[in-house]
């Protein structure tokens, strides 16, 4: 099973920016689509953004469109997340996660869909 590392979280201000990486262990990463997820207090998880795995493909939620921006590097076992200006409501645990599949529509994955979840990054917009 592969294991995921997020970082780069942190605290920023309303209309700032964050870039979040997720690293993964194992030599078959880009056997992978990636998503990031995000959990607000007392909210249910959300998508936020899938890519497949060649980063061909990419998915984001409404919320997000425009404003993030899902890329990988299958060399280095790493999917980014880059968000620009950042809203009090993006505020959320960030957390990757990955699902083992090749040729696949990764908008019919739901977040049961993923077998590999990292530990989750704090992202905390003020306003």
């Amino acid at each position: 099973q592969t294991q995921l590392v997020e970082s780069g979280g942190g605290l920023v201000q309303a209309g700032g920016s964050l870039t979040l990486s997720c690293a993964a262990s194992g030599r078959t990463f880009n056997n992978y689509a990636m998503g990031w997820f995000r959990r607000a207090p007392g909210k249910e998880r959300d998508t936020v953004a899938v890519i497949n795995w060649s980063g061909g493909d990419t998915y984001y939620a409404d919320s997000v469109k425009g404003r993030f921006t899902i890329s990988r590097d299958n060399a280095k076992n790493t999917v980014y997340l880059q968000m620009n200006s950042l809203k009090p409501e993006d505020t959320a645990v960030y957390t990757c996660a990955a699902h083992r599949g090749l040729g696949l529509d990764i908008r019919t994955l739901s977040p049961a869909d993923y077998s590999s979840w990292g530990q989750g990054t704090q992202v905390t917009v003020s306003s």
